[in-house]
This record gives C-alpha cells, structure tokens and sequence, in this order.
C-alpha cells in the first residue's frame, strides 16, 4: 500500500478498502443508500486505523460520476476531484497500486476464478487486495465473491436507503 512512493505493508493488517460502488454512494446525494455509505466511509476516513482504496477503484469513480450519461447532471470534474482529494487528506488512507508481484497476483487469481470480460477490472482490484495484504473489501457488488482470498462485506445491508 502506498501513502508515499514505495510504501507497501510487508504482514497482513486488518485494512479495509473500500470499492469504488461505496464510494460512489458517499458521494452522490441522489445514490441509494447515500446516507449510509457516507456515514461508513467518513468513519474510516476520519477513524485511525488504515484504509484503502485501489487506484482502479479512483479512476472508475471519475468515468462514473462524471458520465453524462449514467447521472443526470453528472458531477463536474473539479467537483470530483476534489471529493478525491478529501478522502487523500485522510492520514489513515492507504492507496493500493500495482508492484512487481502484481503481476503474478493477478495471474494466478484469474486463473482460480476464470472470470474474464468486465469482471477483469474487479479481479485487478482483488489482486492489489491481496498483494498489499488487505483481506477485506466494502462494496455493494457480489461479484466479488467469486475471489476466495478477500472477504466481501456490504456495509450497506440493513441501511435505509435514501
């Protein structure tokens, strides 16, 4: 996991990341289950024990928000970037990026979990999970199931929507 270059957790920490569907909810005023998933993820951001997001999961929350065609407005780039930007402020944050045994990670998790088409992009968010040493991941998504070496919790479940 990177806060700076090169910072990666060398043991297994209980480190939440968070999918870019929670992520998405936080942000969007008209998502189902705003209030929840900004309630969960202001808790992690403020809270002091680490948390992460994959730089795949930033990058699909940008196309997503600002896509004309999925919201109506969509949120404006700098709008966007700045929500970004205050989950970075958060000291406890750990962004998860791709290192030489990134690579074979994702090998070796496509190979057990045969996914292919769009679900490529979830098995690269589960392999940088597993290459920092994250076994848990926030999202709405059951997708992610099929890739034994994470734990998926939806953090949303039980929450009013709204």
């Amino acid at each position: 996991m990177e806060r700076g270059p090169g910072r990666n957790l060398q043991r297994p920490r209980r480190v939440i990341a968070v999918d870019t569907n929670i992520l998405i909810c936080a942000h969007r005023i008209d998502a189902p289950f705003h209030d929840a998933a900004v309630s969960q993820v202001t808790r992690l951001a403020e809270g002091i024990a680490a948390w992460a997001i994959a730089w795949p999961c930033v990058h699909e929350f940008l196309a997503i928000v600002t896509h004309p065609r999925i919201y109506d407005p969509p949120t404006p780039l700098a709008q966007a970037l700045g929500q970004i930007e205050a989950w970075f402020e958060s000291p406890s944050l750990r962004l998860l990026s791709e290192t030489e045994a990134y690579w074979p990670t994702l090998r070796a998790l496509l190979a057990r979990s045969r996914v292919s088409g769009a679900r490529i992009h979830d098995a690269r968010v589960a392999a940088l999970c597993t290459q920092h040493g994250v076994r848990e991941l926030w999202t709405a998504d059951r997708d992610f199931s099929r890739f034994s070496e994470i734990r998926v919790v939806n953090p949303l479940i039980g929450a009013q929507g709204g």
